[in-house]
């Protein structure tokens, strides 16, 4: 995968580095986006489906407070690129004490080496885990599970006089008699036109009844991951995916993107060949990591938490006294510079002059200033005369000048934010 992250890091880069992000623009840096994602096998059409998404968001949707529409173009692209892998949530396979897990997958996809990799990883969980060989088809097959799970150090069943159906459930019996609570099947490798072998997986899940089936696919084989697993899903129903050779694979990405498409559920992820080098897929983490933005779901958390904190329902309503004021300029110290807080409001709303000044320190004055305010005062801004401005600024260390300031800077905003309740109202169909 290190040639799709280079090339999502040239397409953030390219982002950080126009001038002006507008429709123009947005559609150079998404021509930069699909290359990269094609060049790393992911289908045609899901790479169109994206572009078209994050374009149409980006020139749509409202920009944050405390935020600019680089970071919006950035956090849609995060969001749409995390849809393609199966969305926000992890998977969690159904493993439990006392389960059976039953792996599948093709010749050749890693699947004896998984088996031992899910063994390792679920008995650093505390599980007591047995392997069993279901693969009497291939030469050494045993020997090469029976010494990995040496190495890991659990249980171990195989049998090369029974037929693979009756080692499995003659398998399960024995490790469960040894205290066994997790045990994991391997099972032969198969293609997808091999009727015979794949009718074979049918039976033996019919015998063991797992609690989950597990698809081991190689990533390499790229887009063609889907077929797989539409192939196997036709026989026996397939829980979820672990994805192997990702640490190599320039067409991982197509293999994500395309077993995401079927609707099956990716668990895990192989990203290296020691037996530890398996770890849960989590698309958030994962696009982060491809993106060379480790915190990016952060920046869309607090995007949302801006988005939400400017549009309580008595903004919407025109009512915006200095409390509601103090509020969002407590939220927003948070978030970001507030000469942002505006950004959000159709074009033709210009910045006022009071909050394109207006840093860091104007938010703590203005604060400080109205926190010596009565709750009174704060409520009704109307009954400040200049004796309660001179004892208001007496109490908060700042001149008169400071308190006029503040209510210049506040009466402008109330009246901006009158003007765009009135205005999401006509878009929502209120006269």
């Amino acid at each position: 995968m290190e040639e799709l992250r280079k090339g999502l890091l040239r397409v953030v880069a390219l982002v950080k580095r126009e001038a002006v992000i507008d429709r123009a623009s947005i559609r150079k840096i998404l021509r930069e986006l699909e290359r990269e994602l094609l060049k790393a096998d992911v289908p045609p059409s899901i790479v169109a489906e994206i572009a078209r998404k994050v374009e149409e968001r980006t020139l749509k949707e409202d920009v944050p407070p405390g935020f600019s529409r680089r970071e919006l173009l950035l956090r849609n692209m995060y969001e749409e690129l995390v849809n393609m892998l199966g969305g926000e949530s992890r998977y969690e396979p159904r493993i439990r004490k006392g389960a059976t897990v039953l792996l599948v997958g093709l010749q050749g996809s890693g699947k004896t080496t998984t088996a031992a990799k899910l063994a390792l990883y679920y008995k650093r969980r505390g599980f007591r885990v047995g392997l069993i060989c279901a693969d009497n088809y291939r030469p050494g097959a045993l020997e090469q599970l029976k010494q990995l799970a040496e190495a890991v150090g659990v249980e171990f069943y195989g049998d090369r006089e029974l037929p693979p159906v009756e080692v499995a459930k003659k398998g399960a019996a024995v490790l469960r008699g040894r205290g066994v609570d997790l045990v994991i099947i391997d099972t032969a490798g198969r293609h997808k036109e091999e009727r015979a072998l794949l009718e074979e997986v049918r039976e033996m899940a019919e015998a063991v009844n797992p609690d989950e089936v597990m698809l081991v696919l190689d990533a390499t084989i790229g887009k063609g991951a889907g077929a797989q697993a539409e192939a196997f899903h036709s026989v026996v129903p397939i829980g979820s995916i672990i994805l192997t050779k990702m640490d190599g694979a320039a067409r991982g990405g197509g293999a994500l993107a395309a077993v995401a498409k079927t609707g099956a559920r990716i668990a895990f992820i192989g990203v290296g060949e020691k037996l530890d080098e398996l770890e849960p897929f989590d698309p958030p983490s994962f696009v982060g990591r491809l993106l060379g933005m480790g915190d990016l779901k952060a920046l869309v958390e607090r995007m949302e938490k801006a988005r939400l904190s400017i549009e309580p329902e008595s903004l919407m309503k025109g009512k915006f006294t200095l409390f509601e004021f103090k509020q969002q300029l407590e939220e927003l110290g948070k978030l970001g510079p507030l000469r942002k807080i505006f950004e959000m409001l159709p074009g033709s709303y210009q910045l006022t002059p009071e909050l394109e000044k207006a840093g860091s320190e104007n938010i703590k004055k203005w604060i400080a200033i109205m926190n010596s305010m009565t709750r009174e005062e704060l409520l009704k801004p109307e009954v400040l005369d200049r004796s309660r401005m001179v004892r208001i600024a007496k109490g908060s260390g700042t001149s008169v000048k400071d308190v006029r300031e503040l209510l210049a800077a506040y009466k402008r905003a109330q009246k901006l934010l009158k003007q765009l309740g009135r205005s999401r109202q006509a878009r929502l169909g209120f006269r």
